[in-house]
């Protein structure tokens, strides 16, 4: 087994590891017992130099001539990414949204779980979500004492996300998952991550706006190729 590698991963190459591990899964579970630097780079939608890059910074367990064992390669990067760790999820705003993320199979899966549902709103306190209590917001500090969150998600109305955000630090949770439309003000030392839909369409539209009538997009606003998103992608 390689040895454990402490050189700093670029920002980017961690954006990728998520959608080599997803190919991976699939491939194994597709029975597929070698896979080539080539091939990996095709399904991902980026070049096979790219792929090797990324995974050098892993450590060193491709055979020249003969691929990666997708199975190993997917353990590497299942722990590098901390996939066999505990990390225990808070979902704050129990409305259409956080009800979907708390049915999500992504967020109990592969080392995350969902450890508490909350809201204010009187009406969904008491009700349960794959078999989970919602309890009301004022419990958050109570609770997380009891079974720290790692992660606080946070999907209310952006007029309260701040509060919430507040909330969770001062419970000691250490990363944020922002869904809310609201850019949230939190200490250097806590993670935060943003998912605004309305961003993604925003972006979009920009493209959208610049194609011709004919469908082909205007030399000056090229198409953006998105990483695991390109035909050939697993879905």
């Amino acid at each position: 087994m390689p040895a454990p590698n402490h050189r700093r991963i670029p920002g980017a190459t961690v954006a990728r590891l998520p959608v080599y591990q997803r190919i991976l899964l699939e491939l194994v579970r597709g029975g597929t017992t070698t896979v080539s630097s080539e091939q990996l780079a095709e399904m991902a939608g980026v070049n096979a130099s790219k792929v090797r890059k990324d995974l050098s910074f892993l450590g060193s367990f491709g055979t020249r001539g003969s691929g990666y064992d997708p199975e190993y390669l997917l353990s590497q990067i299942d722990r590098e990414l901390g996939l066999d760790g505990d990390w225990p999820i808070a979902i704050v705003g129990m409305g259409n949204l956080g009800r979907a993320l708390a049915n999500s199979p992504g967020f109990s899966s592969r080392g995350f779980r969902v450890a508490g549902l909350f809201d204010v709103e009187p009406s969904l306190v008491g009700r349960r979500v794959r078999g989970m209590c919602i309890h009301q917001l004022d419990d958050f500090e109570e609770m997380a004492s009891s079974d720290p969150p790692r992660i606080g998600v946070i999907a209310t109305p952006g007029a309260t996300a701040q509060d919430v955000a507040d909330r969770m630090v001062k419970a000691g949770v250490g990363s944020v998952l922002n869904f809310a439309p609201r850019v949230l003000t939190v200490p250097p030392h806590v993670l935060l991550r943003y998912v605004d839909l309305s961003i993604e369409l925003q972006v979009m539209s920009f493209y959208l706006s610049r194609t011709d009538r004919r469908g082909s997009a205007e030399v000056s606003s090229p198409l953006p190729h998105v990483v695991g998103l390109g035909p050939s992608a697993p879905a």
